[in-house]
């Protein structure tokens, strides 16, 4: 069941389908553009958990390796192309781009259906100590392993 409540992977992307609620959308009844983001959290965070490491544990193997970490969005560039409403099922779509140093670069899609309504590319980078450092080898080695080329 947590694996359908987390999405999948296919074709080593992973999908998550979010539908769209009241409290989703504006006064005009479409997706206020914030939610979006929430949506594409909420992707990223169950990819890591559905990668074949169970998050809590690669979390833990991290602070064996640096006590205080953190992962944080540094930068995000989105394109809006279409609005989703009340009642859509969407599917946020995450793959990993580039795994570099103290940085990861993901690629995400919000799409309905056959239509891709927000693009975004994320790039996460690992810090510690309040400054970038090194990602962690066994996060690192999971990542790569997912690049899509």
């Amino acid at each position: 069941m947590t694996a359908h409540l987390d999405g999948e992977i296919r074709d080593g992307r992973h999908h998550m389908q979010v539908r769209v609620y009241y409290e989703d959308t504006d006064f005009s009844g479409i997706v206020y553009h914030a939610n979006y983001l929430r949506f594409m959290e909420r992707g990223r965070t169950n990819h890591l958990r559905l990668m074949g490491a169970e998050q809590q544990a690669l979390f833990e193997q991290a602070e064996a390796e640096d006590a205080s970490f953190a992962f944080v969005v540094r930068s995000m560039h989105l394109d809006f192309l279409k609005s989703a409403r009340m009642d859509d099922v969407l599917d946020v779509v995450t793959w990993p781009i580039a795994v570099k140093g103290a940085s990861i670069m993901l690629a995400q899609e919000v799409r309905r259906g056959g239509d891709v309504l927000v693009k975004a590319e994320v790039r996460v980078a690992f810090i510690s100590g309040g400054r970038a450092q090194p990602i962690p080898k066994s996060i690192r080695t999971l990542m790569k392993a997912n690049v899509i080329s």
